[in-house]
């Protein structure tokens, strides 16, 4: 593979950050307000905005706390399979393991996927240092 087919960070993360935004609304029919995907060390890390179902609002609003946060893991536990495929297929690293958690207060989700290894970026051409900076005159 050549590192012109490689994506940048920045480039990974908007996939991600898209195809799981999309995978909640056709896998729950329910759509988070705003997905954040950040990868680092080998890591992918995943916050959902809004992510609590109206199944599991309407529980939390008849009290019932400890069914919606029943209901909320069993569905993200059935998620897994399907959002580890993704996620190796986008990245192309294997996952091992997929860490999970809601805040029903906030309505937020966090997610932390471990990665076998870290995937292969290219830099950005922004970081890259440009010929005309590298080279410093005494005239300045």
């Amino acid at each position: 593979m050549t590192s012109t087919a490689l994506p940048t960070r920045g480039q990974l993360e908007r996939t991600l950050s898209q195809r799981v935004q999309a995978f909640y609304r056709t896998q729950l029919g329910h759509q988070p307000s705003r997905v954040q995907c950040h990868v680092a060390d080998g890591k992918v890390i995943i916050v959902l905005e809004d992510s609590i179902t109206k199944p599991e609002q309407l529980l939390l609003e008849t009290g019932q706390e400890d069914l919606a946060e029943k209901v909320h893991n069993d569905l993200d536990k059935a998620l897994h399979p399907q959002l580890q495929a993704m996620i190796e297929e986008i990245v192309g690293v294997k996952v091992i393991d997929i860490l999970s958690d809601a805040t029903f207060d906030t309505g937020r989700t966090g997610t932390i996927v471990v990665l076998e290894e870290a995937p292969q970026l290219r830099e950005s051409q922004s970081r890259r240092p440009r010929e005309e900076n590298m080279t410093a005159t005494d005239d300045e």
